[in-house]
């Protein structure tokens, strides 16, 4: 059996997605992404937790939601999960796990 490596997350824009220009010229975008669970215990006390996705788009889908998303935003991303690790500047090594998403679409209305 092929293994499978896709997400698809609903939720809200933490800020403003920054765009950047790759040395090629190729146009990316990255933002944060709120999803929320709510949960009661068996004591009915209420449990809310907020997880934090870090998503990358790349080329045209970058170019429209750098232009049309902002915080707070809800958004369906669809896409499939990668890390990769870097040494900074003090030789640590850094890792950091992203979505790649392929799709990013707005759940509410936009200025488009």
């Amino acid at each position: 059996m092929k293994s499978v490596n896709k997400i698809i997350l609903v939720g809200r824009l933490g800020a403003k997605p920054e765009a950047r220009y790759t040395k090629q010229g190729l146009s990316t975008a990255s933002f944060s992404l709120a999803t929320n669970e709510v949960w009661s215990d068996a004591d009915k006390q209420k449990h809310e937790h907020t997880e934090w996705h870090k998503v990358v788009v790349w080329g045209n889908l970058a170019d429209c939601v750098s232009k049309y998303f902002d915080k707070g935003i809800l958004v369906y991303v669809e896409g499939s999960i990668k890390s990769r690790s870097w040494k900074d500047k003090n030789g640590e090594t850094r890792k950091v796990v992203e979505v790649f998403a392929t799709h990013a679409v707005s759940l509410e209305k936009t200025n488009l």
